[in-house]
């Protein structure tokens, strides 16, 4: 058994800052990281994990860190996309809502089909087949953790979590790396241009962050924050009254709802109070979240995990890889208008068919930051990601498993 060190919860946030740093820098000095649209999260986020994975190789020892800070983190995150949610964009995003939707859907049942096919023809055991599908790639390791003891035992498959995990992981740092290329891809193919002026929900561009344009102030920055909390205050009190119906949804999920009826009727009720919605102080917070989550996600992955994988599960899940892009290019991007905006929804579905919902957004955000603001991507990819397809996921996963 490796030795093991455990970091304490202010030092893991500090180092997920400096993973920032270091992918930032990482990202200056190397064009391609810059072109491809790769977050700078991402890229010091991977440089951890590997780092990682070197001391679990080499020096016999593993580095365990203290997640706590990160789920308040993604509440702060979401609670933010849902303040910048206007019904009027609601009402026009409806059909792309409903577009996305059903694009998703179609695809959840063709990853499992892929993975039923290629796990079929390969010989796997049975039982393999739910773990290299929509458990551990839509899912991700949540749903993995959740459904892996239930298909060990109606299987009798050891090492189930294992394999599940694994895929997760391989699954997380292929989303990470393919959703900028494919934007940017359909981009310059397509010459593809933003040419709305609009205010930032997240991916501030270079300029701002520099400081040369927008002045964030004192007063707007903590309001924006207290409006944040109490706004999560309310999803918290709000999500205990859910469970107590036998309802469960993520947490983040109903702070992200409540956030867009907050959104919607406190500023025609107090006309005068002021709100932080589509505000450069907003846009910054929620930026500051995300990008100290991901690293704090991709720096605490066992890559060492992935050393269980054989040919036969690299192969189904290299199949994945290129059914989600090809299905990306030739069925997501032109179901949502072949536009900006579906460009950027490309580099979020990426996330969302391979990996998680906040790398989705980490995606969007490196894409927008350099070709400009996509607020509709942002409200409606977080509804269908992390809100409708948990509940059809649930059902195709149950229906895999019998």
């Amino acid at each position: 058994m490796p030795e093991t060190v455990e970091l304490s919860g202010l030092i893991t946030f500090t180092l997920a800052i400096v993973v920032f740093f270091v992918g930032a820098g990482l990202n200056q000095i190397c064009p391609p990281l810059r072109r491809w649209n790769i977050p700078e999260a991402v890229t010091g986020g991977i440089l951890a994990a590997l780092t990682t994975l070197g001391c679990y190789s080499l020096l016999d020892l593993e580095v365990r860190f203290n997640l706590a800070a990160r789920d308040m983190l993604l509440l702060y995150f979401f609670t933010g996309i849902g303040l910048n949610a206007r019904i009027s964009d609601l009402i026009r995003g409806g059909k792309p809502l409903m577009i996305l939707l059903v694009v998703t859907v179609v695809y959840l049942a063709l990853q499992n089909m892929v993975a039923l096919g290629t796990a079929s023809a390969l010989g796997l055991p049975d039982g393999m087949a739910p773990l290299l599908g929509s458990i551990s790639l839509v899912g991700g390791h949540g749903t993995t953790i959740a459904w892996a003891p239930i298909i060990s035992q109606r299987f009798g498959l050891p090492g189930a979590l294992e394999i599940g995990i694994a895929s997760a992981t391989t699954g997380l740092v292929l989303a990470s790396l393919l959703g900028g290329p494919v934007a940017g891809l359909l981009i310059n193919r397509y010459k593809l241009k933003n040419d709305a002026q609009q205010a930032p929900v997240m991916g501030l561009p270079e300029n701002e962050r520099q400081g040369i344009m927008g002045q964030v102030t004192y007063n707007k920055f903590m309001s924006a924050i207290l409006v944040l909390n109490i706004v999560i205050l309310i999803g918290y009190s709000l999500d205990e009254m859910i469970e107590e119906f036998g309802v469960n949804l993520p947490r983040f999920v109903v702070c992200l709802l409540v956030a867009i009826a907050l959104t919607n009727t406190v500023p025609r009720i107090l006309p005068r109070l002021s709100w932080p919605a589509r505000t450069t102080e907003l846009a910054l917070i929620s930026e500051l979240s995300l990008n100290i989550f991901l690293p704090m996600s991709l720096m605490s992955m066992k890559l060492w995990a992935l050393n269980g994988l054989g040919l036969s599960i690299l192969i189904i899940l290299g199949i994945q890889t290129l059914v989600a892009v090809v299905y990306i290019l030739f069925v997501v991007f032109p179901a949502m208008g072949k536009d900006y905006q579906a460009a950027v929804l490309a580099s979020g579905f990426t996330g969302i068919s391979l990996g998680a919902t906040p790398t989705a957004i980490a995606n969007m955000t490196a894409v927008t930051r350099r070709h400009g603001a996509a607020p509709m991507a942002f409200i409606i990819l977080p509804l269908v990601s992390a809100f409708f397809i948990d509940l059809v996921n649930a059902i195709a996963i149950t229906l895999m498993v019998n």
